[in-house]
């Protein structure tokens, strides 16, 4: 076969399954890790993979909206959310006043909140808040506004309620991060509400899974050096993640665990 034709046939297999591995290419097509990471290479300068530590990527569209609606009780549990989001509560201290983020890494670090000591979260997803009702440790904080169809809050009246808050830890996450532009998001609204949670953070740690590491989404939040760290997982582009910790944000990997997602179960506050 021709290099032309396998590459062909990479990038086919990356359009229909979302994503490719190193191991894959050199089983199916009987060649060196080398010439594999040649192929993805050629395939990435060509816009039609992304490619990352072990494989590539269906390349990410640059996102302009918010969900529509975001039913938590039907989220799927990638394993590299699960454990970026195991991570990420491990972070939290006793007395911590913590902003946890309303979307999908926030629902998913639920089942991970310490439960042994007190802190504080303040929270802009309705669906959210109510999990934590029953939360007998925390002291829990909801932003007011207009509530948007997927239930989050990041209107001007939500931005005004965190503005008079201070927090020790801020957990956020967005739809793209590159070294040069920074995180992105997709909707101005949403990138104001998140500079003003990190403008009152002493700390401030980053939540992407690897999908969206090397892409820009549309509206700028800020450059990465804003951040103090970010937690990813095993498939991120190492390329992209060297750069990132030139710019001085500490980097942290998270692996995948020796169960599957599936072991987990689906236990969460009600």
């Amino acid at each position: 076969m021709l290099m032309e034709e396998r590459q062909k046939e990479i990038a086919e297999h990356i359009e229909q399954n979302g994503k490719i591995t190193i191991a894959e290419i050199t089983s199916r097509y009987d060649i060196s890790s080398e010439s594999a990471r040649r192929d993805l290479r050629i395939l990435e300068a060509q816009g039609l993979c992304k490619r990352t530590h072990g494989g590539a990527l269906r390349p990410v569209q640059v996102s302009v909206r918010p969900p529509f609606d975001r039913n938590f009780d039907e989220l799927p549990v990638f394993e590299n959310y699960n454990e970026i989001a195991r991570k990420a509560a491990s972070f939290i201290k006793e007395n911590d006043i913590v902003y946890l983020t309303g979307g999908s890494f926030g629902f998913l670090m639920l089942r991970y909140l310490p439960t042994e000591f007190h802190y504080t979260l303040v929270v802009n997803s309705v669906d959210i808040a109510n999990r934590l009702r029953s939360m007998a440790n925390a002291e829990i904080y909801v932003a007011g506004g207009k509530m948007r169809q997927s239930g989050s809050v990041v209107d001007s009246m939500a931005v005004d309620f965190v503005s008079r808050m201070h927090f020790d830890l801020c957990f956020i996450t967005g739809g793209g991060l590159t070294a040069e532009f920074g995180l992105s998001n997709g909707t101005d609204e949403t990138a104001s509400f998140q500079r003003k949670i990190m403008e009152n953070s002493r700390k401030k740690i980053l939540l992407l899974p690897s999908q969206k590491v090397g892409v820009d989404s549309f509206i700028k939040v800020c450059d990465i050096k804003k951040f103090d760290l970010l937690i990813t997982d095993w498939d991120c582009a190492e390329e992209e993640l060297a750069k990132i910790e030139e710019k001085g944000t500490e980097v942290f990997v998270v692996q995948q665990a020796a169960l599957s997602v599936e072991s987990y179960g689906n236990e969460l506050p009600q």
